[in-house]
């Protein structure tokens, strides 16, 4: 993408963030299927250890538990780490259901 991603939302990184340790692996325009593993997710966005070929603005598609297919593009990259904002935001009950199954300990689930 020459332009970049032109995202609506443009600075939500104050999003409650939830740590997580889940492989996912992602639909790249130019190369196919990335493994990518989260480290920690919010309705907004994830973060993950920077995965070669990817760049700043690039878009991948992902499947998550309870969302389904749902598109991000890549806000931000440094030298182990790359941030990515969804192209929307997680509904509660469904951001819920997500974070139930990538994160199995209830320890670090957030009580209600």
């Amino acid at each position: 993408m020459a332009a970049g991603a032109q995202l609506s939302v443009t600075d939500l990184r104050r999003s409650t963030r939830h740590p997580v340790d889940y492989s996912v692996i992602a639909e790249h325009l130019q190369h196919g299927d990335v493994t990518m593993r989260i480290s920690n997710i919010s309705a907004h966005g994830f973060m993950i250890a920077a995965v070669p070929g990817v760049n700043r603005g690039d878009r991948m598609i992902i499947r998550l538990p309870g969302v389904g297919r749902i598109e991000a593009y890549c806000i931000w990259i440094t030298e182990d780490r790359a941030g990515f904002q969804f192209e929307r935001i997680i509904r509660l009950d469904d951001f819920q259901t997500m974070i139930a199954e990538m994160q199995p300990n209830p320890a670090l689930r957030r009580r209600s």
